[in-house]
């Protein structure tokens, strides 16, 4: 039977609730959703949706490395945001990281939603296989 392992980075924001950043189980890791905080001051990253969803997926890429991965092996992601008239913002952002580090993006599901935690626009959680 696999193990469950729980990872945690400060390379990441901490978690703002009663739960980890990710769990690891079966060669895979399950990363908690994370909104655009800044990894040092736990503060909202306070630019357009574009920069929000570079913080989301660079704090993700920062949990997968602690993992021992990296968000180029993403199985599956799935965005949520307050605003979908900003689908297109959201998607230059995401296709610009995913071409940076050099990874396809993976299977994904974008919900509109009616509000995040802390007043975010946009959350970000990922599953990704283990090397």
């Amino acid at each position: 039977m696999s193990e469950i392992r729980k990872i945690a980075t400060d390379a990441a924001p901490a978690a703002i609730g009663p739960y980890t950043q990710a769990i690891v189980h079966g060669g895979v890791l399950y990363c908690s959703g994370q909104i655009a905080l800044d990894p040092q001051s736990g503060e909202l990253v306070k630019s357009d949706v574009e920069g929000q969803t570079r913080r989301c997926l660079e704090n993700l890429e920062a949990v997968c490395r602690a993992a021992g991965t990296t968000l180029a092996r993403a199985l599956r992601i799935t965005i949520y945001a307050t605003d979908l008239a900003r689908f297109a913002a959201i998607n230059s952002a995401y296709e610009g990281f995913f071409a940076e580090i050099g990874g396809q993006p993976p299977a994904r599901v974008t919900v509109g939603v009616a509000e995040l935690p802390r007043g975010a626009d946009v959350e970000i959680d990922a599953i990704v296989a283990l090397r």
